[in-house]
C-alpha cells in the first residue's frame, strides 16, 4: 500500500461529490482507489461502505472518504468493520476533532447537506491533521472491544 492512497466510495447521492473529491485528491498528489459507484443510478450504500472499509482495513488505502445523501448510512456501513473509525463531519472543526481525538480513518460526508467547497475544505483538514494520541489512545482502544 502506498501511504498516498486514499479510497473513495459513494452511493448515487454522493457520486458527484465523490468525483469532485477524487479530482481534488489527485491535484494534491494522492493516489485514488475509486470503489464506486460510477453513476447517479440508484444503488445500496451498505455495499459501498463495506467495500471501502475492507480496503482501509486490509491496507490497500491509508484512509477513506465516503459520501451519501447525509453521510450517516454509509458511515454506519463502514463502521461495521472493527478497523474503521468513520466520522460524519459537516465542517472543518468536526473533521479536525475527529482526527485529533478519535483517530478517524474514514471521513463521511453528506452530499445533500454540505457544498462542494466545504467538502474540499474538510478533505484537506482530514489529510493534514494527525491523531493527538496521549489520553485518546485508551479511548480508541476501547472502540475495538467487544461488549
Amino acid at each position: 500500500m502506498s501511504n498516498r492512497t486514499i479510497a473513495l466510495a459513494a452511493d448515487h447521492a454522493g457520486y458527484p461529490l465523490k468525483q469532485s473529491l477524487a479530482n481534488e485528491l489527485r491535484e494534491l498528489g494522492y493516489e485514488v482507489l475509486d470503489l464506486g459507484t460510477h453513476s447517479t443510478d440508484s444503488v445500496d450504500y451498505p455495499d459501498f461502505g463495506r467495500a471501502l472499509a475492507e480496503a482501509v482495513a486490509d491496507g490497500r488505502a491509508k484512509a477513506g472518504i465516503v459520501a451519501c445523501g447525509t453521510g450517516i448510512g454509509i458511515s454506519i456501513a463502514a463502521n461495521r468493520n472493527p478497523a474503521i473509525r468513520a466520522a460524519v463531519c459537516h465542517d472543518e472543526t468536526s473533521v479536525r476533532l475527529a482526527r485529533l481525538h478519535n483517530d478517524a480513518n474514514v471521513l463521511a460526508l453528506g452530499a445533500r447537506l454540505i457544498g462542494e467547497e466545504v467538502a474540499k475544505a474538510c478533505l484537506k483538514v482530514f489529510l493534514e491533521t494527525e491523531f493527538e494520541g496521549g489520553r485518546h489512545h485508551r479511548r480508541i482502544a476501547k472502540l475495538g472491544e467487544t461488549p
